[in-house]
């Protein structure tokens, strides 16, 4: 059965830095892209970062730009969004998506973590 599990979230005060870490086991046929997802309340659930299996193809939300990076740890198949210079606009629930194409589409992602909340507050 497929699985994505997100955890890392937290309260963090404006300006800090915070690591989410995501774990898969889904179909390798449909694994190609692995990426980031948040989604505020009352808010559609926005793009945040995405790359390619192996790491590479590696995309941005201009909103994160420079302040968040994606990546993988090859040992053990996890997948991270560090964040730094955090903001109040960057508190939502962050999702971790697996998709067989590259996309910035929510509706376009094969399976879905829970999520973790990132608050961001002094």
């Amino acid at each position: 059965q497929a699985q994505v599990q997100e955890s890392g979230g937290g309260l963090v005060q404006p300006g800090n830095a915070l690591r989410l870490s995501c774990i898969t086991s889904t179909p390798t046929r449909t694994t190609n892209y692995i990426g980031w997802f948040r989604q505020a309340p009352g808010q559609e659930r926005e793009f945040v970062a995405m790359m390619d299996w192996r790491g590479a193809k590696k995309q941005y939300a201009e909103a994160v730009k420079g302040r968040f990076a994606i990546s993988r740890d090859n040992r053990d198949n996890t997948i991270y969004l560090n964040m730094n210079g955090l903001k109040s606009e960057d508190t939502a629930t962050y999702f971790c998506g697996v998709s067989r194409i590259l996309t910035r589409s929510h509706g376009a992602v094969d399976y879905w973590g829970q999520g973790t909340q990132v608050t961001v507050s002094s």
